[in-house]
Order: C-alpha cells, then sequence, then structure tokens
C-alpha cells in the first residue's frame, strides 16, 4: 500500500473514530508552516521569530524581554514526555504541579501557579477553573514552544505575571506526503504507539495528522495510567493571499493517581517511595477538545489581516482520598480528605486582528491591532463540604496500606454554575527610531463579567471586572548580531480564576504587578553561539491578606516582590559537540502579606513564596559521534523551596541527571533509548497538602523507541 493512500485511510479512520465534539470550531493563530517531517535541522535562535513575545512577528532579537523557544524534535529527543517536562529545562522555569491543578502548574520569576503562569496552545488560551489545566496531553504533536518570561497581560489578559508559555503544534506543510511511526517500549511496562503524517493532497489542501496512544503501569503500586491524543489540521490555499486553516485537537487521559508520599516524623522514608495510599476506586480523568478555524488574508502589501474562531471543552473528574497525615503522638498514619470533584466547561472564542506596515513620523513602523472575545460555561460538582465517614481518618499500615474504597458523608452533587463573557482590545507597535534603535510598546483594555449561580442555596451572584496594561521596550543594535534592551511592562491577576470566583472574592478587584526588566542578546562566534543576560524586578499589589486588627476580614492591600538575573548559552562546538545551558537566580519575598492561625493573625513579611527556588540551572551537552549515532546528556537543579508560608517546611533541592542515544539503523529506521533519572535520585518535584506529601519524581527508568520514516 502507498503512502498517500495509506495517510488518506488514516485521516478517515480518525474523522469516523475520534469521538469528538461535532460542535467545535476553531482556528489557528500561528502561520508558520511546519516543516517536513524528517528535517534534521533545528534552527530555532534568537533570529527566529516567536508567537509568546509579540503579535508582530518579532524575533527574539527584536524583542525587548525574555524570550526562549523550544523545538518540538529536540524536546522528543531528550525524552521530555510533557510540555512542563520541557519548560522546565528552560531559563529559570520550575514545576510545581500536582494532581489537583492537572500536574502543570509552573513557577516562574517567583510566581506559580495558573493564574500567575499562562499555558496557550497555539496563541489560544483556555480560562482557568479551578487552578486547573489539563491540556495539551504530551509532546508527540509539538512543533515548538514558545516561553515569554515576565508580565504578558498586554497580549493575553490577566493570568501572566510570571510567564506566558505557547505550544505551537505541527502544522500542515506544502510537498510529498510523508509520513513517521514510532513504537516504544520502557519501565514499568510503558508503552507508545506514535502516527504522524503530513504533505499536500492537491495543489491548494495541506494537511498534518498526529496520533499517540500511551499506556503505563506506573513506578508506585496501581499507578496505572494512559493518554491517547489526537490532532489533526487541513489547511486550504484559497489564493496566493488568503489561506484557511480548520484544525481539531482531542485528548484523553487517565493519570497515574498518586498523591504523594507521605512524611514519617517529618522526614521522607526511602522504604515508601513505591507506596500508593490512594483508595481502590479512585478516579482521576481528563477529557479536552479544542476546534479552532483560522484565516489569514494578506489585503494589501502593507496590510494583513487575521481571524481566530474557536470552541473549546474541558470534562474533569477526581475521586480520591488525599490527605496522608502521619501523627507522631501514635505514630499512625490516617488517611482523610475523601474529595470528589468534578468540571464541566465550554469556550467559544473569536480573535479579529490586522495588521499594518506604515510610517509614523516619517519613520517605519508597523501595528497590529485587534479584539477579542470568549464566553464561558463552567460548572463545579462535588461531594462538599467533604465531610469524611470517619471524622478522624482512617488508619493505614504504613508499609501495607489496604486500599480501601471511596466514601464520603456528603453527596455529590452541582455547586456552581458560570458564565463569563471576556472582551478586549489591543494593539501593538514597533517602530524603527533610527538605524540601531526601535521602539516597541501596546496597550490593552479587558472587560470581563462573571455571572455565578450557587446551586445549592439557590442564589446569584455577579462582577464586573476591567483591567487596563500597557508595556514600552526600547532596543539598541550595538551590531547586527548583539542587542541591548530595557522594558517597563504591567500586568492583572485575578485573586482565583475568573470563572470560578467564589462570592467572597467576587468582592475583590484585580491583582495589578509592574515589571522593569533590562538585557543583553548576544549572537558571537560567526552565529554559532548565543548568548542572554536579563536583570529585572516585578512588584504585584492587592493581595488579599488579611486585617490585622480584625482576623474576619480581608483587604486587598498585600504585596509581593522578586529581583533575579538569568543568563543563558548556545553553543555549536567543534567535532559536532552540541552545549545548552542556562542559570537563574531569583529572589522572592512577600512584602506585606498575613493570615490568621488559630484565630490569630500571623505576618509572613519578608517570607519567600510557597514553591518559589532560588536558584535553577540546566545543561545539556550531545554530541555526533558519526552520520548514525548521537549521544546527549542533561543536568537539572532546582533549589530547595518552602511547603508554606510560614517557611518551616521544605523542599530539598534537587540534581537529576538524563540520558539519551540515538542510532539511524537503516535509512529510514531510527532506534532511540532514553534514560531518566540515570544515578535513581529520590527527590521530592512537588508537594501537596501543605508540604506533608512530596511528590516525588519518577526513579531511574528507561525507554526504547523505534522510528520509521516513508
Amino acid at each position: 500500500m502507498n503512502k498517500y493512500l495509506l495517510s488518506s485511510l488514516c485521516l478517515l479512520t480518525l474523522n469516523n473514530s475520534a469521538h469528538a465534539d461535532s460542535n467545535a470550531l476553531a482556528l489557528p493563530t500561528s502561520s508558520i508552516s511546519a516543516p517536513a517531517i524528517d528535517s534534521d535541522s533545528h534552527n530555532v535562535s534568537l533570529n527566529t521569530p516567536t508567537t509568546a513575545g509579540s503579535r508582530l512577528n518579532l524575533t527574539a532579537m527584536q524583542t525587548p524581554a525574555s524570550v526562549e523557544s523550544l523545538d518540538g524534535e529536540q524536546v522528543r529527543a531528550r525524552g521530555d514526555r510533557s510540555v512542563q517536562d520541557a519548560v522546565s529545562r528552560s531559563t529559570g522555569i520550575s514545576r510545581t504541579g500536582t494532581p489537583g491543578d492537572g500536574g502543570t502548574s509552573l513557577q516562574a520569576r517567583g510566581f506559580t501557579g495558573q493564574s500567575s503562569v499562562m499555558q496557550l496552545y497555539d496563541g489560544n488560551r483556555l480560562y482557568t477553573g479551578m487552578g486547573t489545566v489539563t491540556f495539551p496531553v504530551d509532546t508527540w504533536s509539538v512543533e515548538r514552544i514558545d516561553v515569554l518570561r515576565g508580565p504578558a497581560s498586554v497580549l493575553y489578559g490577566e493570568g501572566a505575571t510570571g510567564a506566558v508559555v505557547n505550544v505551537i503544534p505541527k502544522k500542515p506543510f506544502d510537498g510529498e506526503i510523508e509520513n513517521h511511526l514510532r513504537v516504544g517500549y520502557g519501565s514499568y511496562d510503558s508503552q507508545q504507539q506514535a502516527f504522524d503524517s503530513g504533505g499536500s493532497l492537491t495543489d491548494t489542501l495541506s494537511y498534518r495528522l498526529n496520533l499517540n496512544r500511551l499506556r503505563s503501569n506506573g513506578w508506585v503500586d496501581r499507578g496505572d495510567s494512559s493518554s491517547d491524543f489526537v490532532s489533526t489540521a487541513l489547511r486550504w490555499q484559497a489564493s496566493d493571499d488568503l489561506s484557511f486553516t480548520l484544525a481539531h485537537d482531542y485528548g484523553d487521559q487517565n493519570p497515574m493517581n498518586y498523591f504523594g508520599t507521605p512524611l514519617i516524623n517529618g522526614h521522607l522514608q526511602d522504604s515508601l517511595r513505591d507506596k500508593n495510599y490512594n483508595v481502590s476506586n479512585n478516579k482521576q480523568h481528563y477529557n479536552d477538545q479544542w476546534t479552532r478555524l483560522s484565516s489569514d488574508w494578506q489585503i494589501a502589501d502593507n496590510v494583513s489581516a487575521s481571524n481566530e474562531l474557536y470552541y473549546l471543552k474541558a470534562q474533569r473528574r477526581w475521586q480520591n482520598a488525599e490527605n496522608y497525615n502521619f501523627n507522631t503522638g501514635t505514630q499512625q498514619l490516617s488517611r482523610s480528605g475523601y474529595f470528589g470533584i468534578g468540571h464541566q466547561q465550554e469556550q467559544v472564542g473569536d480573535r479579529q486582528t490586522v495588521t499594518f506596515k506604515h510610517t509614523l513620523f516619517g519613520l517605519d513602523s508597523q501595528t497590529v491591532t485587534g479584539v477579542d472575545y470568549n464566553r464561558i460555561r463552567f460548572q463545579l460538582d462535588s461531594n462538599s463540604p467533604f465531610n469524611d465517614v470517619l471524622a478522624g481518618g482512617q488508619a493505614l499500615d504504613l508499609y501495607h496500606p489496604q486500599s480501601g474504597r471511596f466514601e464520603s458523608a456528603d453527596p455529590y452533587r452541582g455547586q456552581f454554575q458560570s458564565t463569563t463573557r471576556q472582551m478586549s482590545a489591543f494593539a501593538e507597535n514597533r517602530t524603527q527610531l533610527s538605524e540601531r534603535w526601535s521602539l516597541v510598546t501596546g496597550v490593552r483594555r479587558d472587560y470581563v463579567q462573571v455571572d455565578r449561580t450557587d446551586l445549592v442555596k439557590d442564589s446569584q451572584s455577579d462582577k464586573t471586572l476591567t483591567g487596563n496594561n500597557w508595556k514600552a521596550g526600547l532596543v539598541f543594535a550595538v551590531t547586527p548580531d548583539t542587542s541591548l534592551y530595557g522594558q517597563y511592562a504591567t500586568s492583572t491577576d485575578g485573586v482565583g480564576g475568573l470563572i470560578s470566583l467564589s462570592p467572597s472574592q467576587q468582592q475583590y478587584g484585580l491583582s495589578t504587578a509592574r515589571q522593569t526588566e533590562i538585557g543583553l542578546k548576544q549572537l558571537f562566534w560567526d552565529q554559532r553561539g548565543e548568548f542572554t543576560l536579563a536583570a529585572y524586578r516585578i512588584v504585584k499589589k492587592k493581595l488579599l491578606t488579611d486585617d490585622p486588627s480584625n482576623p474576619t476580614l480581608m483587604q486587598q492591600v498585600g504585596q509581593q516582590s522578586s529581583n533575579g538575573l538569568e543568563a543563558s548559552l548556545d553553543l555549536q562546538l567543534p567535532h559536532a559537540w552540541q552545549l545548552q545551558a542556562n542559570a537563574a537566580i531569583v529572589k522572592a519575598r512577600y512584602d506585606n502579606f498575613s493570615q490568621v492561625v488559630n484565630g490569630q493573625s500571623v505576618s509572613y513579611n519578608g517570607n519567600r513564596p510557597v514553591d518559589v527556588p532560588r536558584r535553577t540551572a540546566n545543561v545539556w551537552l550531545s554530541k555526533a559521534i558519526n552520520d548514525d549515532l548521537k549521544a546527549g546528556a542533561g543536568v537539572r537543579y532546582v533549589d530547595a523551596r518552602f511547603a508554606d508560608m510560614a517557611n518551616r517546611n521544605e523542599l530539598p533541592g534537587y540534581t537529576v541527571v538524563d540520558a539519551t542515544l540515538s542510532w539511524k539503523a537503516l535509512r529510514n529506521t531510527t532506534l532511540g533509548l532514553q534514560v531518566n533519572n540515570l544515578f535513581d535520585r529520590q527527590y521530592a518535584q512537588s508537594q501537596y497538602n501543605e508540604g506533608q506529601q512530596w511528590i516525588l519524581g519518577e526513579p531511574r527508568s528507561f525507554f526504547v523507541t523505534a522510528d520509521y520514516t516513508f
């Protein structure tokens, strides 16, 4: 069977079998065209246009901010299975995810969580409900990941003080159809079957199809997991100046249902590493669908327009016993926190942008203007108020925990529904002030209306929020390969996820932040090397803090700040060696923040925020031994972090080494070996239950892949 027929059959099978919602329509934002499937060139550099840092298609060198791009092929070659694994190898970003937030939460520049580190897919944002994001599923369909560190509300609205991560999926491309098949097997009976196909169907039609199926028994008891991901895109080049792309992505996940390893007398016991204290009928299931329809129109030589229409849907379900506490007095472990939770979310949105190339006071200039609109419907179901059948918790054998069953004293029922309408207008401009100086500015105004219905009390509440943000940055081209920049930018964050604000949270406005940043970017050694350096200060105000004079009240006067330095280096060395390294230092603190503890207001002023390491660093060294054999190894370092606002419970820092090897056995066949945590370090990747449970990183594991292109 020839490859054209095989690709067509796979596409037909997908359309018939993937149970995606037929209502969903959406559009990709980026007009980047993916390279051929078997391309070996990964030329992501300071001269690559980025999607996260600007809507003007600027390169990193032209952008007065810290931007970074990760190539998808490189991400997969390093064995990074999730976007968060990949992004935490970039400068200054660390993982903080737990099962409660979908395992996707990140930390950047001293700010953590979905409300401060925004994650986009193809430039589109799913508004966060109850602090949870569960998409994308894996890295198989990733073309590139663009990262903007620092405030980005001017571009994307509230919720982007620490960073923005934009995952760009593989795109349709013109040319002969190419196919890529992968099978993989590894530790814990981990398995992968994946397929990637793309190319031209006719002179005007091209497509991309990606399928990925993952299964594993997991490294803890009863740690089975599975995920299925489907990504499709069809592009129609209606004319030389007009194209349309219809894309649909579908993900279904059952993650490893592990809520961490409990500390015993305040310490981690090695012998508990593989224990799972959850119930036998646990649930953790995520289903996401993203449908997008985009159009790109070159109206005239100096005017272009794009439109994004999208329908996003997420359904999530948890049913677990989540808290495991060791009583130092009785020397017994108890299990409590029987939480049943469900999310149902639908989002319909449209974004229209128009880009002009023009002159401003006789200077070359480029401006993009746009509006966007979203309507989000969200419903939370749960067994709130979460009373356990056994008030004191269920006693467990520490080394042979009985699985038991999920039992709650409260019924599982609808808690609230919300309808959120968001509208914004934005503009961004770049003006070439002189041969060396350029000015990049941006403004945005957001309007949000949240209507909430309490399904238990049969009551209603509403809130209107507005946000105004702006940025201004100067770039000085010292030479064509060296630039200095400075930027001032503002951002806004909600006191909680906007679509799930409680009635008490609706009393308050948005938190505000501002950042000042200066930096250097340089290409050197005949562009075989890249170097970046950045220094910044961020101040975030209007945090909710308890009123010291009345612990029953809260006031929006809190403040948090961070100062930091970041550096990165990329070198193409002689004899086919390649080195990539980065490091970051951040000093983050609560400037004005307090909470009520045991009826008393306690100040946390001067304390470091939860889950923020002072230092992070990454190194990856690779070598092409010959034309067919390549090897690589990487080191990931994360400094100690605090698990509580009082800074009493500390997660120790960790250093983890990974290694890879690939061999092109035949012209179209490549065999690969990935070894994660090479020295089998036991470390806490994140924490749960106020630091009483450590979510451990995976032990040493291997994964073998066979890739065949045709």
